[in-house]
């Protein structure tokens, strides 16, 4: 039976938390929505389950909603202790999220809040959260297309979306060790805090606070990017100690990868240039507009770069990865201005998008076969959630990490044990990209031994 379930907000913070966990001993399957959660075969067998709401980028009253859904799928299925999984970057409408998971569950229970990922360099201090070294509004996050972040004080966040009072520790108390955390995080309940976010700046701060939860025996809810989920889980004796979980290296026999890069970020534009630099590698470029029309029009592009691909896997040099993408060439669209131009719901012309990356490779995958492709690899947790549901696919079993914040997994229902990498649009270094598709070849083999 699953002791673990996660409600994320998007499919590859869902991964994130999913590998960390992985990572440590836990079975791990992270599904896309409640329906594929519910109608999963031997949940029993997890260790934990992650279930993804898609819910970042919606009204808050349709957040609240599929993330209840979500929560009470869990309890269904008899976890007992539950995590909000939040974007590492405050992106969405997280203290409505803790509402809905929060009223499902005991009226003893607490959130905790840890937005730290000290080992992706995201860190929290009094209060605020820094990125990479940088401000968070003054990130690229700050101009996000679809969720923009504008407040950087995390309590002052969380207190504009939430129902319930914030409360703060702060890093003095954290950085004093377990016992002056338990003292300060009981002073903030005792005000009437029922959210409560913690400064952090190391995964040693994150532990700390992680063993005063525990000490202080109570019904807490994680709310964290998954490193403080892992904690938990570790000192209530769940799971074992992280490593790595790599494949042995492999010759790359003749397959290539496909790349749908969703993502608009100038971190994912500059990992993809230096990606393509290498001739191996070859770039099919989707019209965004056309994909936003949908009907005839978006049919019709996506032939074209289906045809365009079958082309190059047909040909005598094979390309070793072939990247789709729509927005890393010419003017970046501004998605809210293309909706309400033509009257669509929020948030319909990035869905079309995504549906339309999803579409050409489920084609190419039809047409060229299984064996020929070593793997797939999706930037922007929307991307991933329409290339999944355009396989057919059940669930993704997580494994590991590339880097943190890029992980890999195998797919689960159709084209079953395929590798696949998520990765979300502001992680990463220049290289990134091209360490992905090398990881890729490592895991095609790895599947094949273990079929």
């Amino acid at each position: 039976m699953p002791l673990i379930g996660t409600v994320a907000d998007d499919l590859t913070g869902a991964t994130t938390t999913g590998v960390l966990l992985a990572r440590s001993k836990a079975r791990t399957a992270v599904f896309f929505n409640v329906e594929a959660a519910s109608n999963a075969e031997a949940v029993e067998e997890l260790d934990a389950i992650i279930i993804s709401s898609n819910s970042r980028p919606l009204p808050a009253n349709e957040a609240y909603d599929k993330v209840k859904d979500a929560t009470i799928a869990l309890k269904n299925m008899g976890v007992k202790y539950y995590q909000k999984r939040t974007d590492t970057t405050m992106r969405g409408g997280i203290g409505v999220e803790i509402d809905a998971m929060l009223d499902q569950l005991s009226e003893e229970a607490v959130a905790v809040v840890v937005p730290a990922m000290p080992q992706s360099r995201r860190i929290l201090v009094g209060g605020y959260s820094v990125i990479d070294g940088v401000a968070l509004i003054n990130t690229p996050v700050a101009q996000d297309v679809r969720t923009p972040v504008k407040e950087n004080y995390i309590p002052r966040l969380l207190a504009g979306q939430t129902r319930r009072k914030v409360g703060l520790v702060t890093l003095d108390k954290v950085l004093a060790g377990d016992e002056v955390i338990k003292e300060a995080l009981a002073e903030q309940r005792a005000a009437g805090c029922q959210v409560i976010v913690a400064d952090a700046i190391t995964l040693e701060d994150v532990e700390n606070i992680a063993q005063a939860c525990i000490a202080l025996g109570w019904d807490v809810v994680t709310v964290d990017p998954g490193p403080f989920t892992a904690k938990m889980a570790y000192h209530r004796s769940l799971i074992g100690v992280e490593e790595p979980n790599l494949p042995p290296e492999a010759e790359e026999a003749g397959k290539t990868v496909l790349i749908a890069a969703g993502s608009a970020t100038p971190v994912t534009k500059k990992q993809m240039e230096v990606l393509c630099e290498d001739s191996r590698h070859v770039r099919i470029s989707v019209d965004p507009l056309s994909m936003i029309e949908g009907g005839t029009t978006a049919l019709e592009e996506v032939e074209k770069a289906v045809h365009k691909a079958l082309e190059y896997l047909e040909s005598g040099s094979r390309p070793r990865a072939i990247l789709f993408e729509t927005a890393l060439h010419g003017e970046l669209l501004n998605l809210s201005e293309e909706d309400n131009k033509r009257h669509y719901a929020h948030g319909m012309s990035a869905d079309r998008i995504n549906a339309g990356l999803g579409m050409i490779i489920s084609r190419v995958l039809e047409q060229t076969g299984r064996d020929r492709i070593a793997g797939l690899y999706t930037t922007g947790g929307d991307t991933m959630v329409n290339v999944c549901r355009q396989l057919g696919v059940e669930c993704i079993e997580v494994l590991d990490y590339v880097i943190p914040q890029t992980d890999i997994g195998r797919l689960v229902g159709s084209y079953d044990g395929l590798p696949v990498v998520g990765k979300g649009g502001l992680t990463g270094n220049d290289h990134t990209a091209c360490d992905i598709v090398d990881r890729l070849f490592r895991e095609s083999e790895r599947t094949l031994i273990r079929k």
